[in-house]
Protein backbone atom coordinates (compact mmCIF):
# COMPACT_ATOMS: atom_id res chain seq x y z
CA UNK A 1 0.00 0.00 0.00
CA UNK A 2 1.87 3.10 -1.02
CA UNK A 3 0.97 6.48 0.28
CA UNK A 4 2.44 10.02 -0.50
CA UNK A 5 3.32 13.42 1.70
CA UNK A 6 0.03 13.98 -0.62
CA UNK A 7 -2.04 11.74 1.22
CA UNK A 8 -1.40 13.34 3.92
CA UNK A 9 -1.46 17.10 3.55
CA UNK A 10 -3.97 18.94 1.41
CA UNK A 11 -5.60 21.85 0.54
CA UNK A 12 -9.39 22.42 1.95
CA UNK A 13 -11.73 25.04 3.30
CA UNK A 14 -12.98 24.75 7.05
CA UNK A 15 -14.30 23.41 8.70
CA UNK A 16 -13.52 20.06 8.86
CA UNK A 17 -11.93 17.61 6.73
CA UNK A 18 -14.31 14.46 7.17
CA UNK A 19 -16.93 16.52 7.71
CA UNK A 20 -16.85 19.39 4.90
CA UNK A 21 -13.69 18.34 2.72
CA UNK A 22 -15.18 14.88 2.22
CA UNK A 23 -18.57 15.49 1.67
CA UNK A 24 -17.54 18.37 -0.81
CA UNK A 25 -15.17 15.39 -2.91
CA UNK A 26 -17.83 12.77 -2.39
CA UNK A 27 -20.36 15.02 -3.62
CA UNK A 28 -18.61 16.52 -6.85
CA UNK A 29 -17.34 11.78 -7.17
CA UNK A 30 -21.26 11.59 -7.67
CA UNK A 31 -21.65 14.50 -9.91
CA UNK A 32 -19.01 13.03 -12.15
CA UNK A 33 -20.32 9.38 -12.37
CA UNK A 34 -23.81 10.74 -13.51
CA UNK A 35 -21.98 11.23 -16.61
CA UNK A 36 -21.88 7.70 -16.84
CA UNK A 37 -25.31 6.76 -16.29
CA UNK A 38 -27.44 5.99 -18.75
CA UNK A 39 -30.58 7.15 -17.79
CA UNK A 40 -29.24 10.69 -16.93
CA UNK A 41 -31.38 12.54 -19.12
CA UNK A 42 -34.48 11.50 -17.36
CA UNK A 43 -32.97 12.79 -13.76
CA UNK A 44 -35.67 14.47 -11.98
CA UNK A 45 -34.43 14.67 -8.84
CA UNK A 46 -31.27 14.11 -6.33
CA UNK A 47 -31.62 12.70 -2.65
CA UNK A 48 -28.31 12.86 -0.63
CA UNK A 49 -28.60 11.15 3.23
CA UNK A 50 -25.90 11.70 5.72
CA UNK A 51 -25.83 9.03 8.31
CA UNK A 52 -23.20 8.80 11.41
CA UNK A 53 -20.78 11.90 12.67
CA UNK A 54 -21.90 13.40 9.86
CA UNK A 55 -26.04 13.55 10.38
CA UNK A 56 -25.81 14.49 13.84
CA UNK A 57 -23.31 17.04 13.44
CA UNK A 58 -23.23 17.98 10.27
CA UNK A 59 -25.37 21.27 10.14
CA UNK A 60 -22.78 23.09 12.15
CA UNK A 61 -19.74 21.50 10.30
CA UNK A 62 -21.49 22.71 6.90
CA UNK A 63 -21.87 19.06 5.45
CA UNK A 64 -24.92 20.45 3.33
CA UNK A 65 -23.29 23.15 1.64
CA UNK A 66 -20.01 21.27 1.36
CA UNK A 67 -22.36 18.38 -0.73
CA UNK A 68 -24.26 21.38 -3.20
CA UNK A 69 -20.59 22.60 -3.89
CA UNK A 70 -19.54 19.17 -5.00
CA UNK A 71 -21.81 18.63 -6.80
CA UNK A 72 -21.53 21.77 -8.42
CA UNK A 73 -18.07 20.75 -9.27
CA UNK A 74 -16.55 22.77 -7.07
CA UNK A 75 -13.29 21.18 -5.55
CA UNK A 76 -11.74 21.58 -1.90
CA UNK A 77 -8.65 22.52 -3.27
CA UNK A 78 -9.24 25.00 -5.49
CA UNK A 79 -12.26 26.42 -3.44
CA UNK A 80 -12.66 30.37 -2.70
CA UNK A 81 -14.64 30.50 0.40
CA UNK A 82 -16.17 34.02 -0.88
CA UNK A 83 -17.00 32.16 -3.84
CA UNK A 84 -18.82 28.98 -2.11
CA UNK A 85 -20.71 30.97 0.67
CA UNK A 86 -22.30 33.14 -2.14
CA UNK A 87 -23.17 29.69 -4.66
CA UNK A 88 -24.33 27.83 -1.79
CA UNK A 89 -26.54 30.76 -0.74
CA UNK A 90 -28.19 31.04 -4.60
CA UNK A 91 -28.54 27.18 -4.40
CA UNK A 92 -30.93 27.33 -1.38
CA UNK A 93 -32.64 30.55 -2.29
CA UNK A 94 -33.20 29.38 -5.79
CA UNK A 95 -34.09 25.50 -5.28
CA UNK A 96 -32.58 24.50 -8.44
CA UNK A 97 -28.61 23.45 -8.93
CA UNK A 98 -26.82 23.33 -11.45
CA UNK A 99 -24.86 19.58 -11.32
CA UNK A 100 -21.39 19.41 -12.60
CA UNK A 101 -22.43 17.32 -15.56
CA UNK A 102 -24.47 20.72 -16.76
CA UNK A 103 -27.68 19.24 -16.20
CA UNK A 104 -29.97 21.49 -13.89
CA UNK A 105 -32.60 20.15 -11.96
CA UNK A 106 -34.77 21.06 -8.77
CA UNK A 107 -33.18 21.20 -5.63
CA UNK A 108 -34.59 21.87 -2.21
CA UNK A 109 -31.86 21.59 0.43
CA UNK A 110 -33.80 20.94 2.93
CA UNK A 111 -35.84 18.34 1.56
CA UNK A 112 -33.10 16.56 0.12
CA UNK A 113 -30.48 16.38 2.09
CA UNK A 114 -31.19 14.33 4.66
CA UNK A 115 -29.39 13.89 8.08
CA UNK A 116 -29.22 10.56 9.94
CA UNK A 117 -28.81 12.08 13.56
CA UNK A 118 -29.11 7.61 14.95
CA UNK A 119 -28.70 5.90 11.62
CA UNK A 120 -25.05 4.64 10.56
CA UNK A 121 -23.86 2.69 7.64
CA UNK A 122 -21.93 -0.71 8.41
CA UNK A 123 -18.10 0.64 7.89
CA UNK A 124 -16.88 3.96 9.05
CA UNK A 125 -19.01 6.69 11.30
CA UNK A 126 -19.28 8.83 8.16
CA UNK A 127 -21.39 7.49 5.57
CA UNK A 128 -23.35 9.07 2.99
CA UNK A 129 -25.32 7.74 0.24
CA UNK A 130 -26.28 9.83 -2.85
CA UNK A 131 -29.09 9.13 -5.54
CA UNK A 132 -30.85 10.25 -8.49
CA UNK A 133 -34.57 9.42 -9.43
CA UNK A 134 -37.04 9.95 -12.09
CA UNK A 135 -40.62 11.54 -12.69
CA UNK A 136 -41.74 8.55 -11.56
CA UNK A 137 -39.50 8.19 -8.14
CA UNK A 138 -37.44 5.26 -9.80
CA UNK A 139 -34.05 4.85 -8.59
CA UNK A 140 -31.76 5.41 -11.38
CA UNK A 141 -28.23 5.54 -10.37
CA UNK A 142 -26.71 5.52 -6.91
CA UNK A 143 -23.86 5.42 -4.64
CA UNK A 144 -22.04 5.19 -1.01
CA UNK A 145 -18.83 6.90 -0.14
CA UNK A 146 -17.57 7.65 3.13
CA UNK A 147 -15.10 10.00 4.55
CA UNK A 148 -12.76 8.16 6.52
CA UNK A 149 -10.42 11.10 7.32
CA UNK A 150 -8.49 14.14 6.63
CA UNK A 151 -10.58 14.81 3.40
CA UNK A 152 -10.25 10.99 2.25
CA UNK A 153 -13.31 9.64 0.55
CA UNK A 154 -13.98 5.83 -0.46
CA UNK A 155 -16.49 4.02 -1.53
CA UNK A 156 -17.85 0.86 0.01
CA UNK A 157 -15.72 -1.22 -1.52
CA UNK A 158 -12.61 0.20 -0.42
CA UNK A 159 -14.32 0.89 3.11
CA UNK A 160 -14.95 -2.96 3.59
CA UNK A 161 -11.74 -3.64 2.99
CA UNK A 162 -10.10 -1.27 5.77
CA UNK A 163 -10.62 2.62 4.34
CA UNK A 164 -7.31 2.52 1.86
CA UNK A 165 -7.28 3.18 -1.99
CA UNK A 166 -5.14 0.43 -2.98
CA UNK A 167 -2.50 2.10 -4.91
CA UNK A 168 -0.01 -0.40 -6.96
CA UNK A 169 2.94 2.26 -7.41
CA UNK A 170 6.15 1.06 -6.17
CA UNK A 171 8.31 2.73 -4.13
CA UNK A 172 11.82 1.91 -3.16
CA UNK A 173 11.32 1.75 0.78
CA UNK A 174 7.69 1.11 1.68
CA UNK A 175 7.13 0.71 5.26
CA UNK A 176 4.04 -0.45 7.34
CA UNK A 177 5.81 0.28 11.34
CA UNK A 178 8.10 2.20 13.01
CA UNK A 179 10.21 -0.89 12.90
CA UNK A 180 10.30 -0.67 9.43
CA UNK A 181 11.10 2.99 8.72
CA UNK A 182 14.08 2.77 11.43
CA UNK A 183 15.42 0.01 9.56
CA UNK A 184 15.79 1.62 5.87
CA UNK A 185 17.62 4.31 8.13
CA UNK A 186 19.83 2.02 9.38
CA UNK A 187 20.39 0.47 6.29
CA UNK A 188 20.88 3.17 4.40
CA UNK A 189 22.92 5.18 6.38
CA UNK A 190 20.04 8.36 6.44
CA UNK A 191 17.43 10.41 7.84
CA UNK A 192 13.52 9.89 7.75
CA UNK A 193 12.73 12.27 5.67
CA UNK A 194 15.59 11.00 2.95
CA UNK A 195 13.57 7.64 3.03
CA UNK A 196 10.35 9.71 2.39
CA UNK A 197 12.46 12.29 -0.47
CA UNK A 198 13.22 8.81 -2.52
CA UNK A 199 9.71 7.36 -2.30
CA UNK A 200 8.25 10.43 -3.22
CA UNK A 201 10.75 10.59 -5.83
CA UNK A 202 9.17 7.71 -7.19
CA UNK A 203 5.86 9.06 -7.73
CA UNK A 204 6.87 12.14 -8.92
CA UNK A 205 9.94 14.24 -10.55
CA UNK A 206 11.85 16.06 -7.62
CA UNK A 207 11.25 19.55 -8.52
CA UNK A 208 7.93 19.11 -8.72
CA UNK A 209 7.18 17.65 -5.45
CA UNK A 210 9.47 20.39 -3.83
CA UNK A 211 7.29 23.00 -5.56
CA UNK A 212 4.17 21.62 -4.17
CA UNK A 213 5.67 21.20 -0.42
CA UNK A 214 6.53 25.10 -0.43
CA UNK A 215 3.03 25.93 -1.66
CA UNK A 216 1.52 24.08 1.12
CA UNK A 217 3.81 25.89 3.61
CA UNK A 218 2.40 28.99 1.47
CA UNK A 219 -1.18 28.39 2.11
CA UNK A 220 -0.43 27.64 5.52
CA UNK A 221 1.08 30.99 5.75
CA UNK A 222 -1.51 32.96 4.13
CA UNK A 223 -4.15 31.56 6.78
CA UNK A 224 -2.00 32.37 9.48
CA UNK A 225 -1.80 35.84 8.22
CA UNK A 226 -5.62 36.08 7.50
CA UNK A 227 -6.19 35.08 10.83
CA UNK A 228 -4.16 37.57 12.55
CA UNK A 229 -6.59 40.53 10.37
CA UNK A 230 -10.24 38.89 10.92
CA UNK A 231 -12.01 39.74 13.76
CA UNK A 232 -15.77 39.44 15.04
CA UNK A 233 -17.73 36.03 15.85
CA UNK A 234 -17.42 32.49 14.79
CA UNK A 235 -20.31 31.28 12.65
CA UNK A 236 -22.04 28.58 14.60
CA UNK A 237 -24.33 29.86 17.51
CA UNK A 238 -22.04 29.44 19.92
CA UNK A 239 -20.84 33.38 20.10
CA UNK A 240 -17.09 32.63 19.83
CA UNK A 241 -15.37 35.92 19.61
CA UNK A 242 -12.23 35.88 17.23
CA UNK A 243 -9.23 36.31 19.33
CA UNK A 244 -5.78 35.40 16.94
CA UNK A 245 -5.91 39.51 16.05
CA UNK A 246 -6.33 40.80 19.65
CA UNK A 247 -3.46 38.73 20.91
CA UNK A 248 -1.32 39.42 18.04
CA UNK A 249 -1.44 43.45 18.84
CA UNK A 250 -0.45 42.82 22.44
CA UNK A 251 2.42 40.78 21.36
CA UNK A 252 3.78 43.54 19.19
CA UNK A 253 3.38 46.11 22.21
CA UNK A 254 5.41 43.99 24.52
CA UNK A 255 9.02 44.24 23.60
CA UNK A 256 10.44 44.34 26.39
CA UNK A 257 8.30 41.56 28.01
CA UNK A 258 10.35 39.43 25.34
CA UNK A 259 13.17 40.34 26.44
CA UNK A 260 12.70 39.38 30.33
CA UNK A 261 10.55 36.15 29.89
CA UNK A 262 11.86 33.82 27.99
CA UNK A 263 8.58 31.48 27.49
CA UNK A 264 7.64 34.72 25.25
CA UNK A 265 8.22 32.82 22.06
CA UNK A 266 5.48 30.21 23.44
CA UNK A 267 2.92 33.08 23.16
CA UNK A 268 3.92 33.00 19.49
CA UNK A 269 3.22 29.68 18.97
CA UNK A 270 -0.37 29.80 20.27
CA UNK A 271 -1.03 32.81 18.31
CA UNK A 272 -0.32 30.52 15.19
CA UNK A 273 -2.20 27.69 16.41
CA UNK A 274 -5.30 30.03 17.27
CA UNK A 275 -4.93 32.33 13.50
CA UNK A 276 -4.86 28.96 12.08
CA UNK A 277 -7.69 27.27 13.49
CA UNK A 278 -10.27 29.94 13.89
CA UNK A 279 -9.85 30.63 10.19
CA UNK A 280 -10.93 26.73 9.72
CA UNK A 281 -13.95 27.46 11.85
CA UNK A 282 -14.72 30.28 9.84
CA UNK A 283 -14.83 28.33 6.61
CA UNK A 284 -11.43 29.84 5.37
CA UNK A 285 -9.08 28.20 3.95
CA UNK A 286 -6.78 25.65 5.01
CA UNK A 287 -4.47 22.67 5.07
CA UNK A 288 -5.50 19.58 6.08
CA UNK A 289 -2.59 18.78 8.28
CA UNK A 290 -3.56 15.64 8.66
CA UNK A 291 -7.53 16.78 9.84
CA UNK A 292 -8.77 20.35 9.88
CA UNK A 293 -9.99 19.79 13.46
CA UNK A 294 -6.10 19.65 14.01
CA UNK A 295 -5.22 21.71 11.00
CA UNK A 296 -3.44 24.60 13.77
CA UNK A 297 -0.90 22.76 14.94
CA UNK A 298 1.90 21.74 11.92
CA UNK A 299 1.71 25.22 11.13
CA UNK A 300 2.36 26.76 14.56
CA UNK A 301 5.27 24.33 14.78
CA UNK A 302 6.72 25.28 11.55
CA UNK A 303 6.38 29.00 12.25
CA UNK A 304 8.07 28.43 15.65
CA UNK A 305 10.87 26.39 13.20
CA UNK A 306 10.44 28.79 10.32
CA UNK A 307 10.61 32.07 12.02
CA UNK A 308 12.53 31.52 15.42
CA UNK A 309 15.14 28.56 14.08
CA UNK A 310 15.94 30.66 10.61
CA UNK A 311 14.48 27.48 8.66
CA UNK A 312 14.98 27.78 4.85
CA UNK A 313 13.18 25.71 2.17
CA UNK A 314 15.27 22.68 2.49
CA UNK A 315 14.14 22.95 6.07
CA UNK A 316 11.20 23.32 5.39
CA UNK A 317 10.46 20.76 3.33
CA UNK A 318 12.54 17.79 5.57
CA UNK A 319 9.68 18.93 7.91
CA UNK A 320 7.06 17.95 5.90
CA UNK A 321 8.59 14.66 4.70
CA UNK A 322 9.36 13.70 8.23
CA UNK A 323 5.67 14.43 9.72
CA UNK A 324 4.13 12.50 6.66
CA UNK A 325 5.99 9.42 7.55
CA UNK A 326 4.51 9.77 10.67
CA UNK A 327 1.40 10.57 9.70
CA UNK A 328 1.56 7.74 7.16
CA UNK A 329 2.30 5.43 10.42
CA UNK A 330 -1.60 6.60 11.93
CA UNK A 331 -3.45 6.74 8.65
CA UNK A 332 -2.47 2.88 8.17
CA UNK A 333 -2.20 1.33 11.64
CA UNK A 334 -5.03 3.00 13.53
CA UNK A 335 -6.84 6.08 12.25
CA UNK A 336 -7.39 10.00 11.98
CA UNK A 337 -10.59 10.71 11.92
CA UNK A 338 -12.05 12.19 15.11
CA UNK A 339 -15.71 10.68 14.14
CA UNK A 340 -13.64 7.27 14.67
CA UNK A 341 -10.96 7.76 17.29
CA UNK A 342 -11.80 10.62 18.67
CA UNK A 343 -9.25 13.52 19.36
CA UNK A 344 -6.24 11.44 19.78
CA UNK A 345 -6.04 10.81 16.25
CA UNK A 346 -6.38 14.41 15.15
CA UNK A 347 -5.07 16.42 17.26
CA UNK A 348 -3.06 13.79 18.51
CA UNK A 349 -1.24 12.50 15.32
CA UNK A 350 -0.20 15.91 14.39
CA UNK A 351 1.24 16.63 18.06
CA UNK A 352 3.05 13.73 17.13
CA UNK A 353 4.07 14.18 13.62
CA UNK A 354 5.54 17.82 14.25
CA UNK A 355 7.52 16.55 17.42
CA UNK A 356 8.77 14.02 15.28
CA UNK A 357 9.69 16.43 12.30
CA UNK A 358 11.00 19.53 14.59
CA UNK A 359 13.21 16.61 16.16
CA UNK A 360 14.59 15.82 12.40
CA UNK A 361 15.12 19.75 12.15
CA UNK A 362 16.75 19.75 15.38
CA UNK A 363 19.51 17.31 14.09
CA UNK A 364 18.14 14.65 16.29
CA UNK A 365 18.74 11.14 14.57
CA UNK A 366 16.02 8.48 13.54
CA UNK A 367 15.55 7.48 16.80
CA UNK A 368 15.38 10.59 18.52
CA UNK A 369 12.75 11.76 16.02
CA UNK A 370 10.60 7.99 16.49
CA UNK A 371 11.02 8.83 20.69
CA UNK A 372 9.57 12.11 20.09
CA UNK A 373 6.42 11.03 17.43
CA UNK A 374 5.99 8.41 20.64
CA UNK A 375 6.24 10.93 23.71
CA UNK A 376 3.81 13.43 21.78
CA UNK A 377 1.22 10.63 21.38
CA UNK A 378 1.51 9.62 24.59
CA UNK A 379 0.33 12.27 25.89
CA UNK A 380 -2.82 12.77 23.72
CA UNK A 381 -3.94 9.20 24.43
CA UNK A 382 -7.85 8.99 25.31
CA UNK A 383 -11.19 9.75 23.07
CA UNK A 384 -10.57 13.91 24.17
CA UNK A 385 -13.33 14.79 21.69
CA UNK A 386 -16.10 16.37 23.17
CA UNK A 387 -16.46 19.42 21.54
CA UNK A 388 -19.31 21.86 22.96
CA UNK A 389 -22.33 21.75 20.31
CA UNK A 390 -20.34 19.48 17.76
CA UNK A 391 -18.80 22.73 16.60
CA UNK A 392 -14.81 22.87 15.80
CA UNK A 393 -14.48 25.36 17.94
CA UNK A 394 -14.61 24.65 21.84
CA UNK A 395 -12.09 23.27 22.88
CA UNK A 396 -10.52 22.39 19.57
CA UNK A 397 -8.71 25.89 19.04
CA UNK A 398 -6.66 25.68 22.30
CA UNK A 399 -6.29 22.57 21.94
CA UNK A 400 -4.15 23.11 19.04
CA UNK A 401 -2.49 25.60 20.39
CA UNK A 402 -1.56 23.08 23.59
CA UNK A 403 -0.82 20.68 21.10
CA UNK A 404 1.60 22.84 19.51
CA UNK A 405 3.41 23.97 22.57
CA UNK A 406 3.33 19.98 23.76
CA UNK A 407 5.39 19.21 20.00
CA UNK A 408 8.38 21.23 20.84
CA UNK A 409 8.65 20.05 24.34
CA UNK A 410 8.38 16.44 23.15
CA UNK A 411 10.76 17.23 20.44
CA UNK A 412 12.70 18.60 23.29
CA UNK A 413 12.66 15.74 25.79
CA UNK A 414 13.78 13.73 22.98
CA UNK A 415 16.67 16.07 22.23
CA UNK A 416 18.58 15.15 24.88
CA UNK A 417 17.83 11.67 25.30
CA UNK A 418 19.79 8.80 22.84
CA UNK A 419 16.51 7.66 21.35
CA UNK A 420 16.22 4.16 23.67
CA UNK A 421 12.74 4.49 25.11
CA UNK A 422 10.42 2.08 26.99
CA UNK A 423 7.15 2.67 24.50
CA UNK A 424 7.84 2.13 20.40
CA UNK A 425 5.62 4.64 18.41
Amino acid sequence: MTMSVFDIFSIGIGPSSSHTVGPMKAARLFAMSLADCASAGDIVRLRIELFGSLGATGKGHGSPGAVMLGLAGISPDSADPDHCAALTAKIATSRSLRLLTGLEINFDSELDIVLHKRKSLPYHANGMRFAVEDAGGMELHSRIYYSVGGGQVVDDTAAAQGYLVEDAREIPYPFDSAVELLRHCDEQQCRISDIMRANEMALKPESEMRADLLNLWQVMQDCVARGIRAEGILPGGLKVKRRAKELHQKLLHMPETALSDPLSVLDWVNLYAIAVNEENAAGGRIVTAPTNGAAGIIPAVLHYYSRFLKAGDDGIINFFLTAAAIGILYKKNASISGAEVGCQGEVGSACSMAAGALAEAYGGTPRQVENAAEIAMEHNLGLTCDPIGGLVQVPCIERNAMAANKAITAARLAMRGDGSHYVSL
